[in-house]
């Protein structure tokens, strides 16, 4: 340790010695540059100046001065203070030096004469020998000020370094780099280019229909294939006219079928069907006309079609459309969705005879939960002759596998029989590689039907469903508009969904206490009728139809799975034949379910998600008819709001605004119904404590 302290110190003194060294000889250089410099400046001035007389005249004899004169002429100390400014060098301070001996005396006489500069360069030697001894005092006392100086600003010097860095660092950020070099972390905005999702051909290249409802309808006889009898159906149920989906559609199933339902076109596969169409656009019966049709001839009763919905009242919904149409062909259409009691439906589905099962349903409508159980739990149920299967609003279905549904459906449609003989033949298996072996037996294929206002256009989700070369049937496509000019341009560019083409949508900036004035504004005030009204929660459903009712003037009633089937079926039906104005439901009523006469939906609480909005707002507007929707959005949500809209494509939403001073004659009334309220509330809380 003692060895390294030595090393270092001697280290130090040679660095001071040498630091030393080089300040000496800079001192040096600058020295005899200034006193270059000096003797050039004072040679200058006294060939300018010239000595004048008393009168501003020059002196007798014409003659100019010389510098000897001139610098005798000067006072003594004046004299003294330009030599030692012509040798680079500074008067001592204080000023009490003795004067030389040698000094010259003062000039007698203005015109007296003039020295060469041979006596004045003698004169400043004289005067440099004389001022040696003292500029090597000072040369002295300097060099050891400068070396204390040197180590005071070496410990600085660490220091000012770190202080420099920051500063050099926040300089480099503040100034951007040249253009032509490519620096990470560059604080140069630049336009983000947008990433274009890589979608499989099926997506990126769908078979469009056409958005327009009215202006594209399509006369029944005009859409090939359909048979006489269900044209005859159509014609007594006043359709007279197909819209765009359906005939898109119904041809498309029709062709995949053509050979029978026991095969494919050609002996092949048939292709999956997804339809992506707005709400109201007809999606039910382009699968209900074409599937009644493949089994119009079928001679054994066994499940050919399942149809799987979200809720029970859309698969009420459909399954009435199926008996319109299957009525007079003998085909049974059953519903189990949970309504009836699971040995009410098993009898429905199967009859126990003596050479065995036998099936009652030729086409199933079901909600999935309830189809998972049929499964695994009921004797007999049989999917093993099954030739489509129908997903109605495929995204939820998709994001809600009420036990894995699919799977046990798949699973169950390819399960392998024990029976011998004849029946091996029509044996399927799970669809695999197309090879020489896999086609010598024939099997009835499986074919999917995708439908939905929303359907996702994401791959991971899809692939969960197993399609095989699906084809995609959407209205959701970027339009050309034609401006007067006659240039093209791109419109609804960014559309993700499709709207019913009649809606006008409208939102209400608006607090959390005169959301229910607001309501009761639109209802009393505005003369509003068949209002569809939509709430986040059962629990605030009820609350607002208890609020409602005890504010009175209006026929109210509330739709929610609170309320048993049978309930919610009356109340559907008093809806629609116009003797409840005000309808206030949770999202049960949302998808799917084709409400006759909604003129306006109001949003009381705004959607959380882009699809949610859809289809609420899609219970109105349906089938080319105008509708109304009103969202009421809190102050705090709106930019979310209008954002998600945005992101959706949907840009022709306006704001409505509504005075306070409208809302002033409703606010006593409305305080009565909140005491009612309470005491409502406060009664049925005891009644469940009871």
């Amino acid at each position: 340790m003692a060895l390294f302290s030595i090393t270092r110190y001697a280290a130090e003194e040679e660095e001071e010695e040498e630091a030393g060294a080089e300040a000496q000889e800079r001192a040096r250089v600058l020295l005899e540059r200034l006193r270059e410099q000096a003797r050039a400046r004072q040679l200058r001035r006294q060939r300018e100046e010239r000595p004048r007389g008393a009168g501003g005249e020059p002196a007798a004899g014409g003659e100019a001065p010389s510098p000897g004169s001139e610098e005798r002429g000067r006072p003594r100390g004046e004299r003294r203070a330009a030599a030692e400014r012509a040798a680079g060098g500074s008067a001592a301070p204080g000023g009490g030096e003795e004067e030389e001996d040698g000094g010259a005396a003062p000039a007698e006489g203005h015109g007296a004469g003039s020295d060469s500069e041979e006596d004045v360069k003698q004169q400043e030697d004289k005067r440099n020998l004389k001022n040696k001894s003292k500029r090597k005092k000072r040369d002295e006392e300097t060099k050891g000020a400068e070396k204390k100086k040197a180590r005071s600003e070496g410990a600085e010097g660490n220091q000012s370094t770190k202080e420099e860095l920051p500063l050099a660092a926040s300089r480099e950020e503040a100034t951007p780099p040249p253009s032509s070099l490519v620096v990470l972390g560059d604080y140069d905005r630049k336009p983000m280019q947008k990433v274009q999702p890589f979608l499989p051909q099926w997506l990126a290249q769908p078979k469009l229909l056409q958005k327009r409802i009215k202006e594209n309808l399509i006369p029944v006889g005009d859409v090939p294939g359909i048979h006489p009898k269900l044209l005859k159906k159509l014609q007594m149920n006043g359709i007279e006219s197909f819209f765009p989906v359906q005939a898109e559609v119904i041809p498309a199933i029709l062709q995949s079928a053509s050979n029978g339902y026991l095969m494919g076109q050609g002996g092949y596969r048939p292709k999956d069907i997804c339809v992506s169409a707005p709400t109201g656009s007809g999606k039910t019966l382009s699968f209900v006309i074409p599937i009644i049709q493949v089994l119009l001839d079928r001679v054994v009763c066994q499940v050919r079609a399942l149809v799987v919905l979200p809720t029970k009242e859309l698969a009420q919904q459909v399954s009435k459309v199926f008996n319109i149409y299957t009525d007079g062909t003998g085909l049974k259409v059953v519903l189990i969705t949970g309504q009836k009691s699971f040995a009410k439906e098993q009898e429905m589905l199967i009859q126990k005879k003596v050479t065995g099962y036998c099936s009652l349903a030729d086409i199933i409508v079901a909600t999935p939960g309830r189809l998972a159980d049929h499964i695994s739990k009921t004797p007999g149920f049989n999917l093993t002759q099954l030739r489509f299967l129908i997903i109605d609003e495929a995204d939820r279905m998709i994001d809600d596998m009420h036990q894995n549904w699919l799977n046990q459906v798949v699973k169950a449609a390819f399960q392998v029989e024990n029976d011998s003989g004849s029946n091996r033949l029509f044996q399927r298996t799970k669809p695999g590689p197309v090879t020489a072996a896999s086609c010598c037996y024939p099997q009835i294929p499986l074919q999917k039907l995708l439908f939905s206002a929303t359907l996702t256009q994401d791959p991971e989700k899809l692939q969960q469903l197993g399609l095989f070369q699906p084809r995609l049937f959407t209205s959701v496509y970027s339009e050309k508009k034609t401006l007067r000019d006659g240039t093209e341009t791109e419109q609804d560019a960014e559309e993700k969904y499709t709207l019913p083409e009649g809606l006008s949508q409208c939102y209400v900036p608006c607090d959390l206490n005169s959301k229910p004035l607001l309501l009761l504004h639109f209802m009393l005030t505005m003369k509003f009728t068949r209002v569809l009204c939509f709430t986040n929660s059962r629990e605030a459903s009820h609350r607002l139809f208890l609020l409602v009712q005890a504010f009175g003037g209006i026929t109210v009633a509330e739709f929610s799975s609170r309320l048993p089937p049978n309930e919610r079926q009356r109340t559907m039906k008093e809806f629609e034949q116009g003797k409840i104005q005000l309808l206030i439901s949770t999202d049960a009523t949302a998808r799917g379910i084709d409400i006759k006469g909604v003129n306006c939906v109001i949003n009381y609480d705004a959607p959380q998600f882009i699809r949610t909005y859809i289809h609420r707002v899609g219970r109105t507007a349906r089938a080319g008819k105008v509708g109304l929707a009103f969202s009421m959005v809190l102050r705090i949500q709106e930019r979310r709001f209008l954002r998600m809209l945005k992101d959706a494509g949907i840009l022709d939403i306006k704001k409505h605004l509504v005075k306070g001073k409208l809302l002033k004659p409703l606010v006593q009334q409305y305080e009565e119904a909140l005491s009612k309220l309470e005491k409502a509330v406060k009664g049925e809380q005891a009644q469940k404590r009871a």
